[in-house]
């Protein structure tokens, strides 16, 4: 009887080693996803850098993000106007920001400013922007600040 259990055993392996295998490898996939998580992980941060502005802190909440690329108007420290990442004049700022809005869904603008920017400064730049037809003007801060009813 244990011979006749041995020779079964023995053919289904036999039969297992020719047999096409049905199981898919998931060892590979898994590896290359991780390999492209820790890569994202560490470039996203890197996508957020552009202009580097110290912005002021204050209490105010989040603005609910959008389904277009937000437009950012940045001035640093030294007082340059940079649109997105490029640098541009004071007197091409109202033509370049008029060709964008004909382009664009809507007339939102996120408005970047060193707190070391004399306020005289952000109000001229907000109404450089009143004159190229953008009336949605958010003022971007960092949270944490302090707050009025303390």
């Amino acid at each position: 009887m244990a011979d006749v259990v041995k020779r079964v055993s023995r053919k289904g392996r036999g039969r297992r080693r020719n047999a096409p295998m049905s199981e898919i490898n998931v060892t590979p996939f898994v590896d290359v996803m991780l390999v492209l998580l820790v890569i994202f992980m560490v470039a996203a941060p890197l996508m957020t850098a552009g202009v580097p502005v110290n912005l002021p802190k204050t209490a105010a909440t989040a603005v609910p993000s959008e389904q277009e690329e937000p437009l950012v108007i940045s001035i640093p420290a030294e007082g340059a106007i940079t649109l997105m990442n490029t640098p541009v004049a004071d007197d091409e700022v109202i033509g370049r920001l008029s060709a964008i809005l004909q382009e664009r869904q809507t007339d939102k603008i996120f408005l970047r400013a060193d707190g070391a920017i004399p306020y005289a400064r952000v109000v001229q730049v907000m109404g450089a922007l009143n004159a190229a037809g953008y009336t949605n003007i958010v003022l971007v801060t960092d949270t944490g600040g302090p707050r009025l009813d303390r």
